[in-house]
């Protein structure tokens, strides 16, 4: 849970240096984001903040939409969510769905057409089901095409993220494929809080 906290700390410092919601980063519905959870009940806040945390990673996502529309990025992400989806070694066909829903009504991805999404998805999970090391290095090493623009590289960082986050489960084998990930990318692992 701790590090969920610590995640949503950044994510507000983020948040707050990119200015996005006017100079000083207190928009409407900023003010008291970390404040939860400190008290009794903190049980019931952590599914909570896990679901503001990805909410977060959503809006700052958005926030940039017009600017992801590279191939760049559209090729990084779908490496990056077969990476999250194949990332304990297996992939159950009912998870590769579900993770292809995912994506196809991601409000940023809608940038690009659903069947070159799939198609791109899929090819990289086909990898790593057949050979995991080396569908994995390819994956790593189309993850890394993005490094040159920062704000892609953090955009497909947080795609991962929030596809990773949906079900409110944060496997450790996730956290390790986004590690990794901000590795190829030259992004501290630590602005995730991973």
């Amino acid at each position: 849970m701790a590090m969920w906290d610590k995640i949503k700390d950044q994510a507000k410092t983020f948040q707050q240096s990119q200015g996005t919601r006017g100079a000083s980063g207190h928009g409407p519905g900023q003010q008291g984001y970390g404040q939860q959870g400190h008290g009794g009940g903190s049980g019931s806040s952590s599914g909570g903040s896990k679901a503001q945390l990805i909410g977060l990673f959503k809006s700052q996502l958005a926030s940039v939409k017009t600017e992801l529309k590279s191939g760049a990025y559209r090729d990084a992400s779908m490496a990056m969510c077969a990476l999250v989806a194949a990332a304990d070694g297996q992939v159950e066909p009912a998870e590769r769905q579900r993770v292809e829903e995912l994506i196809v009504s991601n409000e940023v991805l809608q940038n690009f057409p659903a069947d070159q999404l799939r198609q791109r998805f899929n090819q990289h999970v086909d990898k790593l089901v057949a050979n995991f090391e080396l569908g994995r290095s390819e994956a790593l090493q189309v993850i890394a095409k993005a490094a040159k623009k920062p704000a892609e590289a953090r955009a497909v960082i947080q795609t991962g993220m929030v596809i990773a986050g949906a079900d409110g489960v944060f496997e450790p084998s996730e956290q390790y494929a986004i590690r990794e990930a901000c590795t190829a990318l030259g992004v501290p692992p630590s602005e995730f809080g991973v």
